[in-house]
């Protein structure tokens, strides 16, 4: 290797699945897609467009048909995801408009489905929900494939691919990554996609070390480059050094050690070595998550996020449609219980298919429990077929973004009417389903004490919680430094909902991201948080730390990390205090 080739760069992204690898870099490119024009035409050619764009179409819908019929059996959980895209290629949104587009506005065929694509993606950029914001993807990755076809680039097949080698590439879309052969690719890096998007979910099923969101990945990386990708803390290293070599071969090592050790351990209880015992529950969005749920060790469902369904049908699904679903879910976890949260979106951002006002910050207006109050007859009918389910599961109701107790009575008042409706119709259900409130909005921290006289459990939601707090966009690079979930604001606001709990005798839970990184573990059981939902592959992760943790000395710690002025003041003191046994070093997770 020539000198000017060894200068090592690095590139600092998201972590889409953890793990450390080493190897030479592969350039997945679509050459062509990004080099299109706008051109006018005639009315005797929009047909010839028209015709064109379903071509297109029908060859992407083909291509994707037989990477289904094909798939590993490694992957084969995620076929849902290949179909949800299916779906979007005759979607009105996408597909209709396009045709429309062509026609009304006279330009070509990858004009209009580039300018109608745009506009479906900043529609679902509003949302502040982190899995269905990441559907943008989705669009981008089903819009890529019409428009290679529309340009007949040709894509380089991963399926191809014969040598070890790391994937670069600008995306990668769930029909790219299910054909990766797990003895050829070592890992992979993106300009695009995020911790939530189907990328990372699929890579996280492979266990294959990979990092997103790069930004220009595939402009600082050539073909054959050596590359160490850093899954775990989110880092691309270009060209590296011998002595980063050597110590990341070494961190490799340790790494897949520890990652065996975690999953033998899996099933183990979450027991602190002073006797107190945790529930660990998994966050999920799909049914089909349940298995790798229970794989993991969850031991119920703490968040079953019900929107997949109202953006998978894109019309309101029926009382039946969501019985029939919530009744699969109860199913597969009986005995145990299953946390449904009633509908979080923001009407018009998510529902093309529903005429509201448009509003100027979505993330501060009806959405959540809002547009629930708001849409009556909606949320009457997910209400009904959850109460239904119960009768054949263990469900909890849970109701998000409440910021007043004005909310959680005018909730109870639309239970009744559902209840009511039940049994006018003589259909079975179950009443007695325990009430929970998401403690996500600020306002609802401090007035903790008097919702808990109208319900029977919390959720804190920190994702919002931290973002409302803090008054930042977490999605805004300029001010995501300050998203950060040991703020001594922040803390004090989960003291207080957590105080609040215990003085009135109701249980608490914590679903949000902050209850699946390591280092905040001492924090909440000091905090006397007993209750922890994550995603599910955080899991064997948390219960380890948790077994080796003193909960006497966590919630004697407590005393002094409340003084604390600083993130990084409680950030050092807790890494000095658990280096120990916490499984990663340093604060930005490296291992």
């Amino acid at each position: 290797m020539s000198e000017l080739m060894s200068k090592q760069i690095s590139i600092r992204g998201i972590s889409g699945s953890p793990g450390i690898c080493i190897g030479k870099a592969y350039i997945v490119d679509r050459e062509g897609v990004n080099l299109i024009k706008r051109y006018p035409i005639s009315d005797a050619q929009i047909p010839i467009e028209i015709d064109r764009f379903k071509q297109s179409v029908s060859k992407a819908k083909n291509d994707y048909a037989k990477i289904i019929k094909s798939i590993d059996k490694a992957i084969e959980g995620n076929i849902d995801i290949l179909e949800t895209h299916l779906v979007l290629f005759k979607d009105k949104m996408l597909y209709g408009k396009t045709l429309d587009t062509i026609a009304t506005d006279k330009i070509n065929a990858e004009w209009a489905l580039r300018k109608v694509s745009r506009r479906a993606k900043a529609m679902f950029a509003q949302i502040d929900d982190p899995y269905l914001k990441a559907r943008v993807n989705d669009i981008d990755q089903v819009t890529d494939k019409i428009m290679s076809s529309l340009v007949g680039a040709q894509d380089k097949k991963i399926s191809d691919i014969n040598k070890r080698v790391i994937i670069v590439a600008h995306d990668l879309s769930p029909a790219d990554t299910s054909q990766i052969q797990l003895e050829m690719i070592k890992g992979f890096v993106t300009d695009k996609g995020g911790k939530d998007s189907h990328t990372s979910i699929v890579a996280k099923s492979l266990k294959i070390p990979s990092v997103l969101g790069l930004g220009k990945a595939t402009v600082n990386v050539k073909n054959d480059d050596i590359l160490i990708v850093d899954g775990s803390s989110g880092l691309l290293i270009i060209n590296p050094d011998e002595d980063t070599i050597i110590d990341y071969v070494e961190r490799q090592i340790r790494f897949e050690a520890y990652r065996a050790g975690l999953e033998r351990e899996a099933h183990l209880p979450a027991i602190t070595k002073d006797g107190v015992a945790l529930k660990l529950m998994a966050n999920i969005e799909l049914v089909e998550e349940i298995v790798a749920a229970k794989d993991y060790g969850a031991t119920d469902i703490g968040l079953f996020r019900t929107e997949f369904l109202y953006l998978d049908l894109k019309r309101f699904p029926t009382e039946d449609e969501l019985f029939s679903k919530y009744r699969e879910l109860v199913e597969l976890m009986a005995p145990h219980s299953v946390t449904i949260r009633t509908l979080d979106i923001n009407g018009d951002k998510v529902n093309p298919y529903l005429s509201v006002i448009e509003e100027a910050n979505p993330s501060l207006g009806l959405r959540a429990v809002r547009f629930c109050l708001e849409n009556e007859n909606v949320f009457i009918t997910q209400l009904k077929a959850i109460l239904r389910a119960a009768v054949v599961g263990n469900i909890k109701l849970l109701i998000p973004m409440i910021s007043c107790v004005e909310e959680i009575i005018q909730v109870k008042q639309v239970i009744r009417k559902a209840i009511f409706e039940l049994e006018r119709e003589k259909k079975k259900f179950n009443r007695d389903i325990p009430l929970g409130a998401m403690i996500e909005v600020p306002s609802a921290a401090i007035v903790a004490e008097y919702l808990a006289e109208h319900v029977d459990f919390f959720s804190i939601g920190t994702n919002d919680l931290i973002q409302y707090s803090m008054a930042i966009d977490r999605r805004n690079r300029q001010v995501a430094h300050l998203y950060q979930a040991l703020n001594p604001a922040v803390l004090r606001l989960i003291k207080m909902t957590c105080d609040a709990a215990k003085k009135k005798g109701i249980d608490i839970v914590m679903c949000g991201e902050m209850a699946g990184d390591p280092i905040n573990i001492p924090v909440l059981i000091g905090m006397g948080l007993t209750n922890l939902s994550m995603n599910s592959a955080s899991i064997p992760v948390i219960k380890n730390m948790i077994r080796n943790i003193d909960s006497q000395k966590a919630r004697d710690s407590m005393g002094k990390i409340m003084t604390l002025n600083t993130v990084k003041e409680i950030t050092d003191y807790l890494l000095n205090e658990y280096k120990d046994i916490l499984p990663f070093q340093g604060a930005d997770g490296t291992i």
